[in-house]
């Protein structure tokens, strides 16, 4: 029995078991984490004698996780998202974008693409992202006689790509959690998520082109091209400002990524003052918000950071790690394995769930086969973003399975509906994993730049 205890591989099996159990049970993922913290530390360190001074220094060493002055960003990124949201500023976005597409067959799909993507570089929410899409644009183009697969596609496309175009709450937090240089981290997701975005963008025209009844074309009344113009420059234009706070300041060298993302949610509260839409009102909603979504990253955070001691303390992290190298196969195979686990465990849990389970692990591994740290972490950021829409529990399924059900017109859509409309989507985050592995400066070439 004792011997059990302290055997690496036992002591990972017992942590991981009562993991899953506990996340079974319908406890919060943080807590499912902490009570197995808990029971795996009382085995590991009662077994070596020395159970209350590991229980404190345990304890010790995640709150100086979560008090790190990098984690910053992460409430300023939540922050930026909601005060965009609720203070008007990501419709006249939308509105001022929709005049430039005219006439053109699926104009409204095409305008999903365009606004979910300028909305992913203003927010650091995936769900966010999609639930405002699914809000303003779904209703419309469901009116407008679209096909489910135009309509439903697109949002669900393009609202993950705030996992991976700055500002990125959870790269922030998969870059503390795997100890990777948050800075370019978020830097190095800029290239695949407009490879994404370019991708999405073909997927929807090779659609119309083949059906060209899936997005019917209607007359519209559009104003001149000089207040067209004037729309963009107004309502868009201003918008760098906040890209340039959180991206442009990185690049540059001038702020630290907690530093940039404290002045991009500043510069999103200037703007909403200059249009005047900040009321106290939006800004309660927005702060309420942020607060709640930010307390429960911090407990997910510290239990995480528990969780990786604990695996190190144990020596169970280092028998994962000599066994993957020890492993008679190609380092392209081993990631290929480490790629298609991620993918699986995305279509049961979520992004959270997987990076606090798998990071203590894969990112060892990757940089001992001498994978770059930053570039894999796009990879895991593009993976994660897939969980979103891989079955059968993808989170932005059911999102749009509750969108298209509440319209009359499309009450009968199924889950099978969306799978349908999702799929190609996902092998558009395919193939861009494939362009990392053929050319990993799609990633890493921006990241040089801050060096």
């Amino acid at each position: 029995m004792i011997a059990m205890l302290t055997d690496p591989v036992a002591i990972g099996v017992l942590v991981f078991t009562l993991v899953l159990l506990l996340m079974l049970a319908g406890l919060p993922v943080a807590f499912a984490f902490l009570g197995a913290n808990l029971v795996g530390a009382v085995v590991v360190m009662g077994a070596k004698g020395n159970m209350l001074d590991g229980l404190m220094q345990l304890v010790d060493n995640s709150t100086n996780l979560i008090t790190s002055f990098i984690l910053v960003a992460i409430p300023m990124f939540i922050l930026m998202g909601a005060l965009l949201f609720h203070t008007g500023l990501a419709n006249r976005v939308f509105d001022a974008l929709d005049l430039l597409f005219g006439r053109i067959p699926g104009r409204l799909s095409y305008l999903t693409l365009a606004g979910g993507t300028a909305f992913a570089a203003l927010s650091g929410s995936s769900v966010a992202n999609a639930a405002m899409l699914g809000s303003i644009l779904a209703p419309e183009m469901q009116r407008r006689g679209y096909a489910q697969r135009l309509i439903l596609g697109p949002i669900m496309g393009v609202g993950g790509l705030a996992i991976i175009i700055p500002p990125s709450a959870l790269a922030v937090l998969l870059g503390s959690l795997a100890k990777v240089d948050i800075g370019a981290l978020l830097i190095a997701g800029i290239g695949p998520g407009i490879a994404l975005a370019a991708l999405y963008t073909f997927t929807v025209w090779l659609q119309i082109k083949r059906d060209p009844s899936a997005a019917p074309i209607y007359d519209i009344v559009l104003p001149p091209w000089p207040t067209r113009l004037k729309a963009l420059v107004i309502n868009v234009l201003p918008m760098g400002l906040v890209v340039f706070c959180v991206v442009g300041l990185i690049i540059l060298g001038l702020a630290t990524p907690s530093e940039s993302a404290a002045l991009g949610a500043a510069s999103v509260v200037l703007l909403a003052a200059l249009f005047r839409c900040l009321t106290w009102a939006a800004l309660i909603k927005a702060l309420n918000s942020a607060i709640a979504v930010t307390g429960m990253l911090f407990v997910i955070i510290f239990a995480s950071a528990a969780f990786s001691q604990l695996l190190a303390f144990s020596g169970a992290s280092s028998v994962v790690v000599q066994a993957a190298v020890g492993w008679q196969a190609s380092a392209l195979m081993k990631f290929a394995v480490v790629v298609a686990l991620l993918i699986g465990l995305g279509m049961f849990l979520d992004q959270i769930s997987i990076l606090l389970i798998t990071v203590p692990f894969i990112f060892p591994v990757m940089k001992a086969l001498g994978f770059d740290a930053v570039w894999f972490g796009v990879v895991t950021m593009i993976t994660m973003e897939l969980s979103l829409i891989t079955p059968p529990f993808g989170l932005l399924l059911f999102l749009m399975l509750g969108v298209a059900q509440a319209s009359p017109s499309t009450a009968g859509t199924t889950m099978t509906d969306v799978v349908k409309a999702a799929v190609p989507y996902i092998w558009c985050n395919v193939i861009v994993i494939g362009l990392l592995v053929l050319w990993p400066g799609l990633a890493t070439g921006l990241t040089k730049l801050i060096q």
